[in-house]
Protein backbone atom coordinates (compact mmCIF):
# COMPACT_ATOMS: atom_id res chain seq x y z
CA UNK A 1 0.00 0.00 0.00
CA UNK A 2 1.27 3.17 -0.81
CA UNK A 3 2.28 5.68 1.99
CA UNK A 4 -0.48 8.39 2.92
CA UNK A 5 1.68 10.97 3.27
CA UNK A 6 2.41 15.21 2.33
CA UNK A 7 3.80 18.09 2.83
CA UNK A 8 2.64 21.56 2.29
CA UNK A 9 4.06 24.91 2.34
CA UNK A 10 1.98 27.58 2.55
CA UNK A 11 3.12 31.39 2.56
CA UNK A 12 1.20 34.72 2.54
CA UNK A 13 1.25 37.97 3.42
CA UNK A 14 0.29 36.97 6.71
CA UNK A 15 1.23 33.99 7.50
CA UNK A 16 4.27 30.88 6.73
CA UNK A 17 2.74 27.57 7.17
CA UNK A 18 4.48 24.11 6.95
CA UNK A 19 2.47 21.03 7.24
CA UNK A 20 3.69 17.36 7.37
CA UNK A 21 0.71 14.56 7.23
CA UNK A 22 0.88 10.98 7.46
CA UNK A 23 -2.19 9.44 7.58
CA UNK A 24 -1.92 6.26 8.62
CA UNK A 25 0.73 7.26 11.69
CA UNK A 26 0.78 6.47 15.45
CA UNK A 27 -1.51 9.64 16.52
CA UNK A 28 2.11 11.54 17.12
CA UNK A 29 1.80 15.66 17.03
CA UNK A 30 4.20 18.90 16.86
CA UNK A 31 1.65 21.75 16.65
CA UNK A 32 2.78 24.93 17.23
CA UNK A 33 0.78 28.09 15.57
CA UNK A 34 1.27 30.48 18.95
CA UNK A 35 -2.72 29.71 19.54
CA UNK A 36 -2.48 27.09 22.66
CA UNK A 37 -6.34 26.22 22.11
CA UNK A 38 -5.92 25.87 18.37
CA UNK A 39 -2.36 23.96 18.82
CA UNK A 40 -4.51 21.66 21.40
CA UNK A 41 -7.23 20.56 19.39
CA UNK A 42 -4.88 20.02 16.35
CA UNK A 43 -2.62 18.01 18.98
CA UNK A 44 -5.89 16.15 19.58
CA UNK A 45 -7.04 15.44 16.05
CA UNK A 46 -4.06 13.93 15.23
CA UNK A 47 -4.10 11.98 18.47
CA UNK A 48 -7.45 9.97 18.22
CA UNK A 49 -7.57 10.01 13.93
CA UNK A 50 -3.85 8.08 14.55
CA UNK A 51 -2.83 10.54 12.08
CA UNK A 52 1.12 11.82 12.63
CA UNK A 53 1.02 15.90 12.13
CA UNK A 54 3.76 18.32 12.16
CA UNK A 55 2.18 21.74 11.55
CA UNK A 56 4.54 25.08 12.01
CA UNK A 57 2.67 28.68 11.37
CA UNK A 58 3.92 31.88 11.95
CA UNK A 59 1.16 34.24 11.79
CA UNK A 60 0.13 38.10 12.54
CA UNK A 61 -0.91 37.54 15.89
CA UNK A 62 -0.65 40.90 16.91
CA UNK A 63 -3.34 41.75 14.42
CA UNK A 64 -5.76 38.84 15.47
CA UNK A 65 -5.47 35.01 15.10
CA UNK A 66 -8.11 34.96 12.38
CA UNK A 67 -5.55 34.93 9.84
CA UNK A 68 -3.31 31.93 11.10
CA UNK A 69 -6.59 29.88 12.10
CA UNK A 70 -8.25 30.27 8.49
CA UNK A 71 -4.43 29.94 6.53
CA UNK A 72 -3.73 26.88 8.86
CA UNK A 73 -7.22 24.94 8.01
CA UNK A 74 -6.05 25.46 4.30
CA UNK A 75 -2.77 24.00 4.36
CA UNK A 76 -4.05 21.07 6.41
CA UNK A 77 -7.13 20.49 3.98
CA UNK A 78 -4.86 20.26 1.17
CA UNK A 79 -1.98 18.13 2.67
CA UNK A 80 -5.38 15.59 3.49
CA UNK A 81 -6.15 15.78 -0.21
CA UNK A 82 -2.60 15.63 -1.43
CA UNK A 83 -1.99 12.77 0.74
CA UNK A 84 -5.10 10.19 -0.50
CA UNK A 85 -4.19 10.68 -4.04
CA UNK A 86 -7.05 9.41 -5.84
CA UNK A 87 -9.42 8.64 -3.04
CA UNK A 88 -10.04 5.39 -4.39
CA UNK A 89 -11.69 2.70 -1.34
CA UNK A 90 -12.85 5.75 0.69
CA UNK A 91 -16.42 5.85 1.24
CA UNK A 92 -18.71 8.75 2.88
Amino acid sequence: MKTRRARVARATQETRIQVDLRIDGGGRAAVQTGIPFFDHMLTLLARHALLDLVLRCQGDLEVDAHHTVEDCGIALGEAFNRALGEKRGLRR
